[in-house]
């Protein structure tokens, strides 16, 4: 299947078999007794499988630097060249790379170690679970509300 001539239905069927590859990386976490004691894992997992699909635009399994560009981009985040490719290498262990995995991205998730991405997608999600419930405009202001 060539890149150049992929249309909806191509393109679906390499996002199924990508969610296919990833969930079976997913199930591989979900059986190792080293994640055991982490709460609510399979949730956590499928998180970080919908946030890990989202910015892995070449479809290979990898994000590359521009992919990571993009999503903290997204996010409100940008950073420099060499601040991405610190964070590259803090999510493989230290080691200078272009790209990096699914399996990698877990266990920067996962484990113990601090990174700066896993900083960032943490604070994220928080921003989400403490959004304001009321919606619409704000309630009109009397001069007697004033301190």
């Amino acid at each position: 299947m060539e890149r150049s001539a992929q249309g909806g239905k191509a393109f679906g069927f390499l996002k199924s078999q990508q969610e296919e590859k990833l969930n079976s990386i997913n199930e591989v976490f979900l059986m190792d007794p080293q994640y055991a004691d982490v709460d609510d894992l399979s949730s956590k997992l499928e998180s970080f499988k919908n946030k890990y699909m989202e910015f892995d635009h070449n479809d290979q399994g990898d994000i590359d630097m521009m992919g990571l560009k993009r999503m903290l981009e997204k996010l409100g985040v940008a950073k420099t060249h060499l601040e991405l490719k610190k964070m590259m290498s803090e999510v493989v262990g230290g080691a200078a790379q272009d790209t990096f995995s699914y399996t990698d991205f877990l266990n920067m998730m996962l484990g113990k170690r601090n990174s700066i991405l896993r900083l960032i997608l943490m604070f994220e999600e928080k921003g989400k679970d403490q959004e304001p419930t009321e919606r619409g405009p704000p309630q009109r202001k009397t001069f007697s509300d004033l301190p």
